[in-house]
């Protein structure tokens, strides 16, 4: 690259983070329309941005920047004051410098016309142009319609280069505001005053004192600090990455041929296996460091996102941004704009109400909208929650059906959880209308897509009237990562440790006790609460036959818990993740491979997929309605309640089963209560509950099915448990009455379909 592509793509590189902190500072200057500090940083960095493009000779670059410059040095004499339209002005000639440079960085130049500046620059001189009081500073007065609170401003990362910096002082960037050779001579030996970063001193300097504090330094800490950063192109990382990840794998297998505990090993080369080791790893976690950026860099375009779109809705917003300092791999950074991008429109067209409407409902007239972002178990948790109007189970099932999503007889047999994730089926959308903002039923399904696809999970909660929050889950990286190696029928395979919970191993009087088969299907019992247990060799494809010991591995997915049946637990190892070939990517089961210290290729388990093929959790969306239904009858635990008569119960109800003594029942005002796990579990006789005539009390135990809902437990008095079906029901509006949804035929025998929240929600109200 010659001098002259040089200065350009460094040109190009520091105007890009000039033009993500004037975003941001534009936004929060139109709520602080007198802030003399936010004017500064604003206007040095249109001056350097014209400067630099004069130099360069961008014509057309330095004559759109040049107008603006005049608008701001209206604004920051006093002349003219801050309001939504000129704040909408010049965010639209920061739109345009960004398009421009885009065409520079693809060109080379901006003569290409493709790119117009005549209606901003006509747009600048009209509002110049415009006879306007000036208003002094103590007296604010552009009313704030859209509220930017940010607690902490992340510092941009570039998108095209990573800088590495040593230093934790900015590096300044040098304004070369010249018009003429002979001038830039001039300029060299004074080190000029350096435009505001998105980390301004908290005492922004004015031109005047700049210059002096400049003068009095003989440039030896500029210089310093100059020399103390430099710019990285990622692709050099990115191979930088490889590297290493082929050097753990190699250093994986010589830690493997010089184990400790063989005696044939020399004593010098185990030594020295052993400095390799702690080489590679402070090698390996320094390398990994440079690819990690702070969110922050996504959190910087959302001031101006939420303050375009609320002015395109109608709404009043206040934006909170926590976490920015949150760091992640930079892959894993590209890949999460899109899907948080949509999250945010998300909230604001769907969630948030207007204005007028939450006035009414005795809400503050501008919306709360939060964006999180924190480190949990070696992952990185994104929540965006808002204060808005909540999702509507029942507007989401009549959408469903009227789009198709699902069938009716399905969606009678789906919990509120089940029917809220509709939103990620693909084709759904609640809008009554197309708007370019939503309404075509493209969006949900892809940004649970793309999360998945980098490893992630997304779920959410919602209250109606009160707002939603959407949780992402998301691996800190891609490239290595620890996992858990167990073994299966000779074979070797990889468990994330972000999936690990626990590790069980039963034998004797603990298996007998332990596992149990509830309709031909196992369960752990373990402290208490029922896990469902899958063989590793049945979700292979082999019969799965309980042998003792019994070694369980107890993993998560999302919030479901199983435990998953092995032959043996190896070691963890800091694995390096591969993709799988195009031939194992229809399979569920399989995340990724990675090779093991003898050379071998293990495959990465993908603890969500199979926990979806199990059907542990709400099928994805991307299963027909047919399985989609098969899921939903499958979940239903048979029970008997009164003389032989039957009831069933969501199985994604029942937490636990219990029996208790009839001695240790007490009584709690009205309701008949046990002491149960440090706490007091209320009583409900189901047969009473749904207008049965109750069996003779038992002699001894008491038969109980724990129902929790968040904090809260109910226990729900049942005669005995029957079995827990697999076959599909079709439900019915016969022996409908208050604590039963309908009747269906289950296993040749009408059964009555509990209403749960009939039967519980009085208790659970009580509770809280």
């Amino acid at each position: 690259m010659n001098d002259d592509a040089e200065i350009v793509a460094e040109f190009l590189v520091e105007s890009h983070e000039n033009l993500d902190q004037l975003d941001r500072d534009l936004v929060e200057l139109e709520q602080n329309p007198g802030s003399r500090e936010l004017l500064s940083s604003i206007f040095r960095a249109i001056h350097t941005i014209k400067g630099t493009s004069g130099f360069l000779a961008l014509d057309r670059l330095e004559r759109l920047t040049h107008h603006g410059e005049d608008l701001l040095s209206r604004l920051r004499d006093r002349e003219m004051v801050m309001t939504t339209e000129v704040a909408g002005v010049l965010l639209r000639m920061v739109d345009t410098v960004r398009a421009l440079l885009d065409l520079i960085e693809s060109s080379g130049g901006d003569a290409d016309e493709s790119v117009e500046i005549d209606s901003v620059i006509a747009e600048l001189k009209r509002i110049l142009a415009t006879p306007q009081d000036a208003v002094p500073v103590e007296e604010p007065v552009a009313e704030p319609f859209v509220e930017t609170v940010v607690h902490v401003v992340a510092e941009p990362v570039a998108e095209t280069a990573v800088e590495t910096v040593v230093d934790v002082v900015p590096e300044p960037v040098v304004e070369p505001v010249v018009e003429t050779p002979d001038e830039v001579a001039a300029r060299l030996p004074v080190p000029p005053t350096p435009p505001a970063t998105p980390a301004a001193p908290s005492a922004p300097m004015e031109p005047a004192e700049s210059a002096e504090a400049v003068a009095e330094d003989d440039g030896t800490a500029t210089r310093r600090v100059v020399d103390s950063s430099v710019r990285v192109d990622v692709e050099l990382l990115d191979g930088l990455v490889q590297l290493v990840g082929e050097l753990v794998l190699t250093r994986n297998q010589i830690m493997q041929r010089t184990d400790v505990g063989n005696t044939d090993t020399d004593p010098d080369l185990i030594r020295a296996a052993q400095r390799l080791d702690i080489v590679a790893s402070e090698l390996q976690e320094n390398v990994m460091r440079t690819r990690m950026q702070p969110i922050g860099q996504v959190w910087a375009k959302m001031p101006r996102m939420v303050r375009d779109l609320s002015l395109q809705l109608g709404r009043e917003v206040s934006l909170e941004l926590e976490g920015h300092e949150t760091e992640l791999d930079r892959t894993l950074l590209e890949a999460l704009k899109g899907p948080l991008t949509h999250l945010v429109r998300n909230s604001l067209d769907h969630g948030l109400e207007a204005p007028a409407a939450r006035v009414a409902l005795g809400k503050p007239a501008a919306g709360r909208l939060h964006l999180r972002a924190f480190h949990e178990s070696g992952q990185v948790i994104i929540e965006i929650t808002d204060d808005g109007r909540g999702i509507d189970p029942e507007k989401i099932a009549a959408a469903a059906l009227t789009r198709g999503v699902v069938t009716r007889d399905a969606l009678a047999r789906m919990e509120p959880r089940a029917i809220l994730d509709l939103i990620f089926r693909p084709g759904f959308s609640t809008a009554e209308q197309v708007t370019n903002v939503s309404g075509r039923g493209v969006g949900m399904d892809v940004v649970r897509t793309s999360i998945e696809r980098i490893g992630g999970t997304v779920d959410l909660a919602s209250v109606v009237g009160k707002g939603t929050t959407v949780r992402v889950r998301i691996p800190l990286t891609l490239a290595i990562i620890p996992a858990l190696v167990v073994g299966q029928g000779g074979e070797r395979y990889a468990i994330p440790q972000a999936n690990l919970v626990e590790l069980v191993r039963l034998e004797g009087q603990d298996l007998a006790e332990a596992v149990e088969v509830l309709a031909d299907a196992p369960v752990l019992r373990l402290r208490g609460r029922l896990l469902p247990l899958v063989g590793l060799s049945e979700v292979l494809g082999e019969p799965w036959v309980k042998a003792e010991p019994l070694t369980v591995v107890v993993v998560q997915a999302d919030d479901v818990h199983f435990g998953l049946c092995v032959d043996d637990v190896h070691d963890t190892q800091e694995i390096v993740v591969k993709p799988i070939g195009r031939q194992l990517k229809s399979l569920m089961m399989y995340a990724g491979a990675t090779i093991m210290g003898d050379g071998r290729v293990s495959l990465i388990l993908d603890i969500a997929g199979i926990a979806r093929e199990r059907a542990l959790v709400s099928p994805d969306e991307h299963v027909d309605d047919v399985r989609a239904a098969a899921v939903d009858s499958s979940a239903l635990l048979v029970l008997e309640v009164s003389n032989g008569r039957r009831a069933a119960l969501p199985l994604t109800a029942v937490s636990r089963l219990e029996e208790f003594a009839l001695d240790r029942v007490e009584r709690s005002g009205a309701v008949q209560v046990v002491q149960y796990r440090d706490g007091i579990l209320p009583l409900v006789w189901l047969a009473a509950a749904i207008g049965l005539t109750a069996s003779p009390p038992p002699e001894e135990q008491l038969s109980v099915v724990v129902h929790e809902d968040g904090d809260q437990r109910v226990g729900i008095v049942i005669d005995r448990v029957l079995d827990v079906v697999e076959e599909a029901v079709v439900s019915s509006d016969v022996g409908r009455r208050p604590g039963v949804l309908g009747s269906a035929v289950v296993q040749d025998k009408v059964t009555d379909l509990v209403d749960l929240d009939a039967v519980v929600g009085p208790l659970l109200v009580g509770a809280r």
